[in-house]
C-alpha cells in the first residue's frame, strides 16, 4: 500500500464526517493534522513509518514555539496515535509498537481555584463594558452551569419563565446548531430567580440587530441587505446573527483583562463555580448537586459538571440569589 500519510489523514477526517462523529472533536483532529502532523510527515509513505518517527514528531512539536505548552504537544500526539491506529485498521503494515512508550513532556497540572462571587460579578461587569450583549453568557454559565456552546445555542423557546426552567437541547459551534457534547447533556434545569431576572433584562435591552447609524460600515457590506434568519436565539451578535465561538472568545479575553482576572481563566471555570456554589450552599444533597451539574460520574462532580434525571427537575434553586445579594 504505497500511499502517503496525507492520504490516510484525509480519509480519516472524511470518515468521521460521514459517520456524524462529534464536530468539535473532528475539527480538533483536523486542525492538529493540517497544522502540525502533515507538515512533519504528510508526504511520507505510510508503510515506511517506524517508532523512531513518533519520537521525532514529539521533538518537532517541542521545537515549535507557537504551540506554547507541553499540554498542546501531548494533545497533538494523541491525534497522531489515533491516526496511526486508523492506518493499522486500513492494513498499513506498521510496527505494532510505533506509538508505544514514547517519551512525552511532563504536564504541570492546572491548579484551579474556584472563582468567587466577586470575581464572577467583576467579569460580568467587564463584559457589560466590552460587549454588553454577551454579559448574559456569564450568568448562564455561573448560575445554570451551561457550557459555552450551550449558551450560544439557547433559544427563547427553551426558556420556561413560568416554572423557572431551561431546556438544554442543542449547542452552537461556528454559528451552526449541532448535537450536545454527550447524551447526558440534554436536560431540563431548574434555575434561580436571580438568573431569570437577568435573562429578562437581557431580552428587554437587546431585541434584534443594532440599528445601523449614519456612516456605519459593516465588515461584510454584501450582507447588509440580507435580513438575518430568525432562529429564536436568546443572544445574537449586533447584526442579529448567531454568535461565533471565535467572536465570544475574543471578547472573553478582553473582559478578563478589564476585570483583572488571570488571563488563563476559562469560561468552563464559571461552570465549576456553579457546582461548587450548589455544593457549598447546604440546601442540596450531593446527588442532587451531581444531577444539576450534569456529570455522569459522582466522583467527578466536585471537579466539573453532571446530568440531571427527571427527579432533579422538581428542585427549586435559590443559591445564587443569596451569593449575589
Amino acid at each position: 500500500m504505497n500511499l502517503p500519510v496525507a492520504f490516510f489523514a484525509r480519509r480519516f477526517i472524511e470518515r468521521r464526517h460521514t459517520r456524524s462523529k462529534n464536530d468539535n472533536t473532528t475539527n480538533t483532529y483536523d486542525s492538529h493534522l493540517r497544522n502540525h502532523i502533515l507538515p512533519f510527515a504528510g508526504q511520507r509513505l505510510a508503510a515506511t513509518l517506524c517508532r523512531r518517527d513518533s519520537a521525532a514528531l514529539v521533538d518537532f512539536l517541542l521545537a515549535r514555539p507557537s504551540l506554547g505548552s507541553a499540554y498542546t504537544v501531548v494533545q497533538i500526539f494523541k491525534t497522531w496515535r489515533i491516526l496511526v491506529h486508523y492506518m493499522l485498521d486500513e492494513d498499513v503494515p506498521l510496527p505494532r509498537n510505533i506509538v508505544a512508550r514514547i517519551d512525552l513532556p511532563e504536564i504541570t497540572p492546572r491548579v484551579r481555584a474556584p472563582l468567587t462571587p466577586a470575581q464572577v460579578t467583576a467579569v460580568a461587569a467587564a463584559m457589560r463594558l466590552v460587549a454588553p450583549r454577551y454579559e448574559i453568557f456569564i450568568w448562564l454559565a455561573a448560575c445554570a452551569g451551561l457550557r459555552q456552546g450551550e449558551t450560544l445555542g439557547l433559544r427563547h423557546g427553551h426558556i420556561n419563565r413560568d416554572e423557572g426552567r431551561l431546556h438544554i437541547q442543542e449547542q452552537r459551534q461556528h454559528g451552526k446548531a449541532v448535537a450536545l457534547k454527550t447524551k447526558a447533556s440534554r436536560a431540563t434545569l431548574p434555575v434561580d430567580h436571580f438568573l431569570m431576572e437577568r435573562m429578562d433584562r437581557h431580552v428587554l435591552q437587546f431585541t434584534g440587530p443594532e440599528p445601523v447609524t449614519h456612516g456605519a460600515v459593516r465588515p461584510h457590506p454584501a450582507r447588509a441587505c440580507t435580513e438575518p434568519p430568525d432562529e429564536d436565539l436568546l443572544v445574537t451578535n449586533r447584526f442579529g446573527r448567531p454568535v461565533l465561538n471565535s467572536d465570544f472568545h475574543s471578547q472573553w479575553k478582553k473582559a478578563l483583562e478589564v476585570a483583572g482576572l488571570p488571563p488563563d481563566t476559562r469560561f468552563q471555570d464559571l461552570k465549576h463555580f456553579y457546582t461548587t456554589t450548589l455544593g457549598a450552599c447546604g440546601r442540596h444533597d450531593p446527588k442532587t448537586v451531581q444531577a444539576l451539574s450534569r456529570h455522569a460520574e459522582f466522583s467527578e462532580t466536585w471537579d466539573t459538571y453532571a446530568h440531571p434525571p427527571v427527579a432533579a427537575e422538581e428542585v427549586t434553586v435559590t443559591a445564587f440569589s443569596s451569593v449575589f445579594a
